[in-house]
């Protein structure tokens, strides 16, 4: 099996849009929000894309595993520093704060697991997959940040990002107690 297969070729492409999501996000012009929103939902997109055809294709691999939840990290943090960037505001840096503090403790975990041999006791939930919905729902809006047609989007982001810190708690919380019994047995 290639290293270099569609879905990783996706998971390396959601790399490689980080500095275009930057550059585009500092652009002086009043579309620069629309393009960093569009290259940043083309970034979800891939996201979805390549675990939907690493799966589909029989093309799992262990660059893969590694790869896309960098990839994933990668572009969520740099995003989410752009958006405080923008708008350093207590109440957008307080999810901020859990979201990213919950990436590197989960992170952190899933290495220290796969290195005693239980990954599987971490493996992504139906509530981190809805963690990670909102997450990018909330970080498209607060990227965009403009009024839509009247909607206040800023603002619906910052609602989604308080749902997604909440799923984020739960979802760390959970994969604690699945990991508790082997951190203690080899603790």
């Amino acid at each position: 099996m290639t290293m270099l297969n569609l879905p990783n070729l996706l998971s390396l492409l959601r790399v490689l849009l980080i500095p275009v999501l930057v550059a585009l996000y500092f652009l002086p012009y009043d579309s620069a929000s629309l393009w960093a929103t569009a290259v940043f939902v083309l970034a979800g997109v891939t996201d979805w894309l390549d675990g939907y055809l690493a799966r589909r294709l029989n093309q799992t691999s262990a660059f893969g595993a590694f790869i896309d939840p960098v990839a994933d990290k990668l572009i969520v943090v740099v995003a989410l520093l752009l958006i405080l960037y923008k708008s350093a505001l207590w109440f957008v840096l307080l999810p901020v704060i859990v979201i990213v503090f919950r990436e590197l403790t989960i992170s952190a975990l899933r290495e220290w697991m796969a290195a005693i041999g239980a990954r599987n006791v971490v493996k992504v939930s139906t509530i981190g997959k809805w963690k990670t919905t909102f997450q990018m729902l909330a970080i498209g809006c607060l990227i965009y940040y403009n009024p839509l047609f009247g909607l206040p989007v800023f603002e619906v982001g910052v609602a989604l990002l308080y749902i997604a810190a909440f799923l984020t708690l739960t979802s760390m919380i959970s994969y604690l107690k699945a990991a508790l019994p082997v951190l203690i047995d080899k603790g």
